[in-house]
């Protein structure tokens, strides 16, 4: 048998001449390695203040970090306030109670200094999921506050935080609204989320063919008006059996009457045609876009972009035409251009095919309506169609030389038809379908960071 014994070591003590003595003594070293096996919970959660020293201790620049928002924790239930760590870790582990209940758990554990990645590890929940059920326990608690029927707010006890979670975005009255809409009509998360878009992007389609025959504080007729402007694309793409498709979809969610008349006039090819409908939207032509709206449009519109002041020479100089071509739907004009512009499939230019051109004006000065001054120095976007030349509707909008008859040197500018036959101008660089403003960030009506 082999056998291995081990000294302890001792302390070299040497006394020679060729060393200097030290005039203070080295202190003894008495430390004892701690032997007691700790917890495991002791590893993962770090004693309260030893982690209140460590934050204490940190340097300025490193709590000067950037961190993720996270929303304000809802107020923890009763039953769940007195709890320790590891009791809430089990609480969230076995889902024990509803759960909008130990949803605010995740929160003040995250406070604690646990991760999303932690607390799926020890719980099980994924982060897209924490996420998830915070939000919708905040969407929950609005409802409440709001004074929903109890019938509605009973469907959301056992579930349905993936259906909350999708009307975040909206407005405590619209939340209201669109929680009745979805548990009326027994909508899944996917349709719970085209609703909100729907609610969401319904007040910016003002422009737009028979949006003043739709409800906004209807979730069933901005719902329908979704599907009435797809089904417009899909008729504009030439695909029969999706717009008839979309159509019905619309029939089917619709709640006013005079909404319900205009898809069925569609639906039966009563409606207008497309001349029309741009000679009476071209009435109010001013739009402003909404940050990652194009991301979002099922169809968009490119268009080359002429500067104002280099007058009537680009505009005529500008491609007349591009489209997509290939299995990728590659982008190609009859000629190179060095500005471009892509554009919602707004329902004024959704079927602009040739002529096309969009106008960059440094301001809207030269626009022939009043405005306040703060939106008359925003540089604006002109979008005309150079094959409808002739000034021939009074109350539609015209791109022409400054002056009208050419006269002036400031560049191009915006007339009233009215105003245009009454100089004596009969032909014009083309009929205004669209002013567009840029985006804001703080436009109260768009997504915040958070969002």
């Amino acid at each position: 048998m082999f056998s291995l014994t081990v000294n302890s070591p001792k302390l070299l003590s040497l006394s020679t001449p060729f060393l200097p003595s030290h005039p203070h003594p080295l202190p003894t070293i008495t430390h004892k390695p701690n032997l007691t096996p700790r917890p495991i919970s002791a590893l993962i959660i770090p004693p309260s203040g030893q982690r209140n020293q460590q934050y204490s201790t940190a340097p300025p620049q490193q709590q000067q970090l950037y961190q993720p928002f996270r929303p304000p924790p809802s107020p923890l239930p009763p039953k769940f306030r007195n709890l320790d760590i590891n009791s809430k870790l089990e609480v969230l582990a076995n889902r024990l109670g509803l759960w909008y209940e130990y949803a605010p758990l995740i929160p003040s554990l995250t406070n604690e200094g646990f991760t999303p990645s932690t607390l799926e590890e020890i719980t099980g929940i994924t982060g897209v999921e924490q996420n998830r059920l915070v939000v919708a326990a905040q969407v929950r608690d609005t409802l409440v506050e709001s004074g929903l029927d109890e019938e509605t707010l009973s469907f959301f006890e056992s579930g349905g935080a993936e259906l909350l979670y999708e009307i975040r975005l909206l407005s405590g009255k619209q939340r209201s609204d669109a929680a009745r809409f979805l548990v009326r009509n027994g909508f899944d998360m996917k349709q719970a989320q085209d609703l909100a878009r729907a609610m969401k992007d319904f007040p910016r389609r003002r422009i737009d063919y028979g949006w003043d025959k739709f409800t906004g504080d209807s979730p069933g007729d901005c719902l329908a008006f979704w599907f009435f402007r797809l089904a417009q694309e899909h008729a504009a793409a030439a695909a029969e059996e999706s717009r008839v498709e979309a159509m019905e979809k619309a029939l089917e969610v619709v709640e006013t009457e005079s909404a319900r008349n205009v898809l069925v006039e569609v639906l039966e090819g009563k409606g207008v045609d497309k001349d029309s409908v741009i000679d009476e939207q071209v009435k109010v032509p001013l739009v402003r876009m909404k940050l990652g709206e194009v991301a979002e449009s099922t169809k968009v519109v490119v268009l080359p972009v002429c500067k104002a002041e280099k007058r009537e020479f680009e505009v005529e100089a500008a491609p007349w035409e591009c489209g997509g071509v290939g299995d990728f739907g590659v982008v190609e004009a009859e000629k190179d251009w060095r500005r471009w512009v892509v554009l919602p499939g707004w329902q004024p230019i959704a079927g602009l095919e040739r002529g096309g051109v969009a106008v960059s004006f440094k301001s809207g000065k030269l626009l022939p309506w009043k405005e306040k001054r703060k939106y008359k120095e925003e540089p604006v976007l002109v979008v005309a169609d150079r094959g409808r030349k002739e000034v021939v509707v009074d109350d539609g909008f015209y791109l022409v030389l400054s002056g009208g008859n050419g006269s002036g040197d400031e560049g191009l500018m915006v007339e009233r038809g009215l105003t245009l036959k009454e100089m004596g101008v009969e032909k014009s660089l083309g009929m205004v379908l669209l002013v567009v403003r840029p985006p804001k960030w703080e436009d109260e009506e768009q997504l915040i960071d958070e969002d």
